[in-house]
């Protein structure tokens, strides 16, 4: 614990300072290792397994007896949040030799968020099968997990939790704040401000050429509270991260360290035999969405959560979401429903300090992989900003900053997050416009003879999870230009997509079933009265059943987006929005054989 940050320091991990909780049998001898059934037996797989270990320039006493660890990492030349960890997975693999560990690192699918199409949402299951079977198929003990960048986050834990080895999580860390003639910026966030600025004829090229140097400074995540912060706070809610690992700014020398720690943090996991279960339990679960909420953090942790809690064999739903919304206020003041960034946060005391003012709505006896219970790892901590982490007594928002609605429209849920809407679109009533997909909208949005007043609710359908697909980012539609030089920011947008975290504004998401499975959307028609109310927690469509059903009658099922590949496979296993979009095969329960060799 350190009295000028305020949190405790993860890269000053000691034995003393992080202690697990009692093994489950004893501490682990090395012939009960896993990796001893690749390694140490009389047959001749083990003999072939050494040899070949030889082969890549490892000496017998380098890895024979010691835990195996795996290092996934999600680095790749094309994810500028993830650049930086290559030399990340080095730091871990320096912990995990000083522990007395063997790494091993293995390349694992990137995820980019800001260059993958359609959608790395598309991809995020991949990910978790493959994070899964390399985990199973191959000697290892345990799993450290190198992510960040949104989707990463998720599918690595979806797939760890899968298998249930011990596993620790290094999130990438936010990137520097932007700058720009004297503004901070917050990535995301001020891109779309200074976008719809442009349209609006408020600043020139000049000036957008000057923010494309200044929004995104270093490696890293975005440092507003978007899904990358959000998710990476969740993993430490979780507790499957060093304490603070979450908040620490990617180029810190702080974030090296951390990822050290994490290494040494491993090896001890694997010697007291702590399976990743152990921690991940409905009450660890439940704490981060109590976190998420309080943060006021991204629509897209619904999702992730409720999945990730799928493969712990815990059933997360909507309403678990909305009851525990109704309980926490908003106390973190970071973008973009509030004003500071990332490492305003991490200075002002970090997860740890920020969860010292929730105690009392924490399940703090429950073990994490740093402390034998998360009370223990919240001892001592310390918010040093409160306008950064506000006190109970003056929060941002008196209710979590997610809002769950039921309806006509949106029998399964949808989610709003209505911290970062204007507040007198939170009870609106107008006539819809609708838009049948993305690129006609795109095309289509300032057509004046759309008519489209800021009164009108704005409809996008065909943007789900098979309708996207994948349900790409797309839910926080544009509002047309000449609306914006009247000076309009926001309007009531409805759709079954996704929104980046770092967005903002009025917008209905992850409506479920999604249109382009004959959900409710799919029969909006232009002109039809729409009323959104967040406070009832209500969408509703102002047709009657008869018409509804009639018009159900005259629609017709979508043909399929793809005939073969992986995509055939996501189009046919795919769940909806409300129970994670996980794949149908991956989320049901069932063992699987671990493929011990002799």
């Amino acid at each position: 614990m350190t009295g000028d940050q305020g949190h405790i320091r993860p890269e000053e991990a000691r034995p003393d300072a992080v202690r697990p909780g009692p093994a489950p049998a004893g501490a682990v001898r090395p012939e009960e290792l896993r990796s001893h059934q690749w390694y140490g037996t009389d047959g001749l797989r083990s003999f072939s397994h050494r040899a070949r270990t030889r082969q890549l320039g490892y000496l017998p006493e380098e890895h024979l007896g010691k835990p195996v660890i795996a290092v996934l990492n999600t680095w790749s030349d094309i994810n500028p949040c993830h650049v930086h960890l290559r030399d990340r997975a080095q730091a871990v693999k320096r912990g995990v030799w000083q522990a007395g560990g063997f790494p091993l690192e293995f390349p694992v699918s990137t995820l980019s968020e800001t260059f993958q199409k359609p959608t790395p949402m598309l991809y995020r299951n991949m990910l978790a099968m493959e994070a899964e079977e390399l985990l199973r198929s191959y000697p290892v003990d345990g799993a450290v997990l190198l992510g960040g960048c949104d989707k990463t986050t998720p599918a690595l834990l979806m797939g760890a939790a899968s298998v249930d080895l011990p596993a620790v999580f290094v999130p990438a860390g936010p990137m520097l704040p932007g700058h720009w003639r004297n503004e901070v910026l917050g990535s995301g966030t001020d891109m779309w401000k200074y976008w719809d600025d442009k349209r609006a004829g408020l600043i020139g090229d000049a000036e957008l050429s000057e923010l494309e140097n200044g929004l995104a400074r270093s490696p890293g995540t975005c440092m507003t509270m978007g899904t990358a912060s959000t998710l990476t706070a969740a993993a430490e809610a979780l507790g499957v991260t060093v304490p603070g690992a979450s908040s620490i700014p990617a180029v810190d020398a702080g974030h090296d360290r951390m990822a050290a720690a994490s290494g040494r943090r491993i090896v001890e996991l694997v010697r007291s035999g702590a399976r990743l279960s152990r921690v991940l339990t409905r009450e660890a679960y439940e704490d981060a969405v109590t976190t998420v909420l309080a943060l006021g953090g991204s629509t897209n942790a619904v999702i992730h959560l409720i999945a990730m809690a799928g493969r712990s064999g815990i059933r997360l739903t909507l309403d678990d979401f909305d009851r525990i919304a109704r309980t926490v206020p908003v106390l973190a003041d970071v973008r973009p429903g509030g004003r500071f960034l990332m490492e305003d946060f991490h200075f002002a005391g970090g997860l740890p300090g920020f969860l010292s003012r929730l105690t009392d709505v924490l399940h703090l006896d429950r073990p994490t992989v740093a402390h034998a219970t998360l009370r223990e790892q919240l001892a001592g901590a310390l918010v040093h900003n409160p306008e950064v982490i506000r006190p109970r007594e003056n929060p941002l928002a008196d209710e979590g900053g997610v809002a769950v609605l039921r309806g006509n429209l949106c029998p399964d849920g949808a989610v709003i997050k209505h911290i970062a809407a204007e507040p007198h679109l939170l009870r609106h009533t107008g006539p819809a416009v609708v838009f049948d997909d993305y690129r006609t909208m795109q095309r289509t949005i300032n057509d004046p003879a759309l008519a489209i007043t800021p009164d009108h609710v704005l409809v996008l359908r065909n943007s789900g999870p098979k309708g996207g697909p994948g349900m790409p980012e797309y839910g926080m539609l544009p509002i047309p230009d000449y609306l914006l030089k009247e000076g309009v920011r926001d309007m009531v947008r409805l759709s079954d997509a996704r929104m980046s975290g770092t967005s903002y504004g009025a917008c209905v998401l992850h409506i479920a079933p999604e249109s382009y499975v004959g959900g409710p959307l799919a029969l909006v028609r232009t002109g039809d009265s729409i009323t959104l109310d967040v406070a009832a927690r209500s969408l509703h469509l102002h047709v009657s059943e008869e018409e509804l059903a009639l018009r159900r009658a005259e629609w017709t099922e979508p043909e399929p987006r793809y005939e073969r590949g992986y995509g055939a496979l996501y189009d046919e296993q795919i769940t909806q929005a409300d129970t994670g979009c996980d794949f149908a095969f991956l989320a049901r329960p069932g063992e699987v054989p671990d493929p011990y060799v002799g």
